[in-house]
């Protein structure tokens, strides 16, 4: 019988001759940028990576160097077992570091402001507005200002801006074309922007990069980068569907919840507003979840309470009377008179407590 050792260095070469084909079908769109803003972020990515390796490739070579360098077999190397300090490797092995941190910060610092999702691309190109809203699981794209939209397919001009607005209409999701760039979520009752170009014409996929349930293994699109008359072509192709996207027929295809691929589905017109319907409708009836209150509401309460209060003040106030009268028909000393006083002002404090502590409790209970 063959040892598990033996038999594991005589599959090792195989292995990784597998492994070497395999990966040879893999498409490395993050490394075959299409666009500027994937490119600068290749860019990004392959600096950190090399600023950092500056640290990491030493330190493997000189793990490896000495382990063979001072050998317990090798007696030509020094062996000074009560060694305990150098100046000058403190220095390299701290200053390195920290100049290489010091330089990843800055780079950091700018190309996160630089590469900023939110940031409009500048160019003398009119961009395209794109509403994006995940569902379960497909993508659905209007075009706002063309008045049409697509399920499971982008086309938009190439070296064009395409200003991406994004929202959920179920769990939260990740809308991401590799090829070119940025990652951005999708969540229900919020609104997210993207901001991409493609500088090549072609055929770039689109995916969900968030898993949501499933049907997320198909959630994907083909995004198609075409020339200015490809594009007005597609758009009269898509103008030309009968079928129109309103609240209902979005609740149809919203209900349809698809565990294979949705087919590319358009829609030749719209609904003016959609998009901020769908948002508005997962933001509850009080649109801020309790986190505020309407001022009249306020002052409304106030006023109740007060009105509340001031019977209760002048039922305290005959108690009182009916006490001072009690106590001289009995006879009782003038000194007691204070104490009893005393009692009724708690009484009507207390009287007090219920309106005043309803009012305190109406603040807190919108925090």
């Amino acid at each position: 019988m063959i040892p598990l050792k033996t038999l594991g260095r005589m599959l090792r070469p195989g292995l990784i001759v597998a492994m070497a084909v395999m990966m040879t079908g893999c498409d490395w769109a993050l490394f075959d940028p299409k666009g500027q803003i994937a490119r600068d972020e290749l860019t990004l990515l392959i600096t950190c990576t090399v600023l950092m390796l500056l640290v990491v490739i030493p330190v493997i070579v000189m793990t490896l160097l000495f382990a063979w360098r001072y050998r317990a077999s090798n007696t030509k190397a020094r062996y000074e077992p009560n060694w305990s300090h150098s100046t000058a490797i403190e220095v390299v092995v701290w200053s390195i570091p920290c100049m290489i941190i010091l330089v990843l910060a800055v780079l950091t610092w700018r190309s996160s402001h630089a590469l900023d999702p939110y940031k409009p691309l500048v160019s003398d190109a009119k961009p395209v507005q794109i509403e994006a809203i995940s569902l379960d699981w497909k993508w659905l794209f209007v075009y706002p200002e063309e008045n049409i939209a697509v399920v499971n397919e982008l086309t938009f001009p190439v070296d064009t801006p395409l200003n991406f607005k994004l929202t959920a209409d179920t769990v939260m999701n990740a809308f991401f074309i590799p090829h070119l760039g940025s990652m951005i979520y999708s969540m229900a009752g919020m609104e997210t922007k993207l901001h991409l170009i493609a500088n090549e014409a072609g055929s770039y996929e689109g995916l969900s990069s968030h898993y949501s349930g499933a049907g997320f293994s198909k959630m994907h699109f083909m995004a198609h980068a075409v020339s200015n008359d490809e594009y007005q072509a597609w758009l009269a192709k898509v103008r030309g569907d009968a079928k129109v996207l309103d609240q209902k027929s979005f609740a149809e295809l919203a209900a349809e919840r698809n565990h294979d691929y949705y087919p590319v589905t358009y829609y030749g017109s719209t609904e003016a507003g959609l998009f901020d319907a769908i948002m508005a409708k997962h933001m509850g009836e009080s649109k801020h979840f309790g986190m505020k209150h309407d001022k009249a509401m306020s002052h409304e309460a106030m006023g109740h309470g007060a009105k509340q209060a001031e019977p209760m003040n002048h039922e305290a106030m005959d108690h009182e009377a009916m006490n001072h009268e009690a106590m001289g028909h009995e006879g009782h000393d003038a000194a007691t008179a204070p104490a009893a006083a005393e009692a009724a002002g708690h009484d009507g404090h207390n009287a007090n407590e219920p309106a005043e502590a309803a009012h305190a409790g109406h603040g807190p209970s919108g925090e």
